[in-house]
């Protein structure tokens, strides 16, 4: 079905119109920043050494990397954290996480689940521990929960390809 039908409405068996609104297809900012709470839970467990990709005022740990000392270009070393902006880089933020693995990295980055894209098959699936957030996320700032279900991918040294 065209993605002009969906943001239009679809009609339902009983007639009435259903309507998906345009923010579930686009977004004002690629720029989502994790929850105090969700963070700390993962902490708790990964004792994170690095965020490499904050702001000043959103990072959540000591040591982190800004837009302009570029995440990208940096060296990842210890246990990383990372919650890249979730536009069209995405995938170069992913394949970053997963090449800094082989440099004795782990690195546990909040992702939107999209199963469908290049960057999920390639460097994801097979590949990486992953934990699928139930429900949505709500992100600090937000008015409402995300519109773009979680997960959580853990690329941890030493894990073999499983295919």
């Amino acid at each position: 079905m065209a993605l002009r039908s969906l943001r239009r409405g679809i009609g339902d068996a009983g007639g009435k119109r259903l309507s998906i609104t345009k923010g579930m297809f686009t977004s004002t900012t690629d720029l989502w920043e994790t929850p105090q709470a969700f963070f700390d839970q993962l902490n708790a467990e990964f004792c994170f050494s690095l965020d490499a990709c904050a702001l000043p005022w959103n990072a959540k740990c000591e040591r982190y990397y800004t837009p302009e000392q570029d995440g990208l270009s940096q060296i990842w070393t210890g246990v990383v954290w990372c919650n890249p902006p979730y536009g069209r880089k995405i995938g170069k933020w992913v394949e970053k996480a997963a090449s800094s693995v082989a440099e004795g990295a782990t690195v546990v980055m909040l992702l939107p689940a999209r199963t469908d894209t290049q960057w999920f098959h390639r460097y994801i699936y097979h590949q990486a521990e992953i934990r699928f957030v139930p429900g949505r996320l709500k992100f600090v700032g937000a008015k409402w929960n995300a519109p773009f279900p979680c997960m959580v991918v853990i690329f941890r040294p030493g894990r073999e390809e499983q295919r």
